[in-house]
């Protein structure tokens, strides 16, 4: 029986906020996705519960009998009609959310839900686990009628709020980003303090309340392995014809990224492997919201999309705290403890990497990519932001000012890099298009686009 880790959670998660608008302005259905542990559950029992005066839960695994109510209903009617027989709140039209849990055990409902929101009574909301996985090969997707938001582990803001840091001292960080200011002292060694244990932690909401609630790293360390195990099982469970192929690149990303260049080698799984052999590997972890591939592009210049080279790439785990827990050895109290002999940049740039793709660095519009060429260097990241290209650099040690790298592409003008970050472990400063910020500041780069025109096309004399 697999444990229930969301049950006591109470930390507030940007997504409510999200889920509630949607739900006063959109009368379509909202399909939440998330890799498994990432509160989903949670986050939507909360919203339905606050803004709805009925509020009925259909669980696919925990009520099997509900799966065959869907398989041969013809119309909203025999549907509506059924689901009152297992419901045990009044179904008041208007007034109620219905939540469908575990839709991957009923893929039914995802194309059955536009019969439902046409005839429009109640609201829905759906949720599950591996439903990048599960339902890639649905026959009809209700476009028009279902609505998707992707949900992820706590980004640093919200660890920061979790764990008792007051809206006052975000606000100050914020405003020393946007005048390119120092942060107070005090406060900024605190706050690397934070993302120190941020590192140890990660976002998974049932470890950061377990971490509130008892302060031990014992039973923090205990559930990470929890989920750990959970996701192996999935793995084992859900492909049986690659379930192999899976788990070894699952289990290779720690070392991968604890490499020199952090670019996954297909050498490390099988000296005479192919890409094509572990593509759907890769995708699969990807699907599953497991895994992060940061693609490597040609050059850094835009479309990046277009620059995209398919099979270079890194690969980052979904929790940065889950990816330490892997290293064992004492790795989490080395962190906690600044132990400045281990080597941070793994954990370092998983945690760039997880925090660009709760921010929506994560699609064609902003994807998530990184530049390597053998007469300029590398750089950890590139993103795309209100139309320019910003290479990112990260690094953990206190030779920040040394980029090799940033340096030849910002002296390059074929790419036209108007800015460059470099995110460290010192305080705000600059030197001509590089900003250097405290890792902190990841917190605050989002991806922004350029105002879209509003055009009418001229259509005289051609009426």
């Amino acid at each position: 029986m697999q444990r229930n880790y969301i049950a006591t959670i109470m930390i507030s998660r940007k997504i409510e906020e999200r889920i509630k608008n949607f739900l006063t302005h959109d009368n379509r259905a909202l399909l939440v996705e998330g890799a498994r542990q990432t509160g989903k559950t949670y986050s939507i029992r909360r919203v339905g519960k606050e803004c709805f005066e009925h509020f009925l839960e259909i669980n696919f695994y925990e009520q099997p009998e509900a799966v065959s109510m869907f398989h041969d209903a013809m119309n909203a009617r025999e549907l509506l009609l059924r689901l009152s027989l297992l419901s045990s709140v009044p179904l008041v039209p208007g007034k109620t959310l219905i939540f469908f849990d575990e839709v991957q055990a009923c893929r039914e409902i995802v194309t059955l839900i536009k019969f439902l929101v046409d005839e429009g009574s109640f609201r829905y909301v759906m949720s599950g686990s591996l439903l990048g996985v599960e339902l890639k090969d649905l026959r009809s997707v209700p476009v028009g009628y279902l609505s998707i938001m992707d949900m992820y582990p706590l980004d640093l803001e919200e660890f920061a709020t979790a764990i008792g840091i007051g809206p006052q001292v975000i606000d100050h960080l914020y405003a020393s980003l946007k005048a390119m200011t120092p942060v107070d002292d005090f406060v900024h060694k605190r706050m690397l303090d934070m993302v120190r244990l941020y590192l140890i932690i990660g976002g998974m909401p049932a470890v950061v309340q377990r971490y509130i609630e008892t302060n031990n790293l014992q039973e923090v360390s205990a559930l990470q392995r929890d989920i750990i195990r959970l996701y192996r099982k999935d793995i084992s469970q859900y492909d049986q014809q690659s379930k192999l192929r899976i788990a070894e690149v699952f289990d290779l990303i720690p070392s991968e990224l604890n490499a020199k260049n952090k670019r996954f080698i297909l050498k490390s799984l099988n000296e005479k492997s192919r890409f094509s052999y572990y593509e759907d590997s890769f995708v699969w972890l990807k699907e599953a919201g497991v895994a992060i591939p940061v693609y490597n592009v040609e050059e850094p210049s835009l479309p990046l999309l277009l620059n995209k080279q398919r099979n270079l790439f890194k690969l980052f785990l979904n929790d940065v705290g889950l990816l330490a827990c892997m290293y064992a050895g004492g790795y989490q109290m080395q962190l906690l403890l600044n132990n400045l002999t281990i080597n941070y940049g793994s954990v370092f740039e998983n945690l760039v990497a997880q925090e660009f793709y709760a921010h929506g660095y994560a699609g064609f519009d902003h994807g998530l990519y990184y530049f390597n060429s053998k007469k300029q260097g590398e750089l950890d990241f590139v993103i795309e932001s209100e139309g320019h290209v910003i290479p990112v650099e990260v690094k953990s040690g206190k030779d920040y000012h040394r980029h090799n790298a940033l340096s030849n592409v910002l002296s390059t003008p074929a790419y036209d890099i108007k800015k460059a970050y470099v995110l460290c472990q010192d305080n705000v400063s600059s030197n001509d298009r590089i900003s250097y910020l405290p890792i902190y500041m990841l917190m605050f780069i989002k991806p922004t686009d350029l105002e879209q025109p509003i055009y009418s096309f001229d259509l005289t004399g051609l009426r």
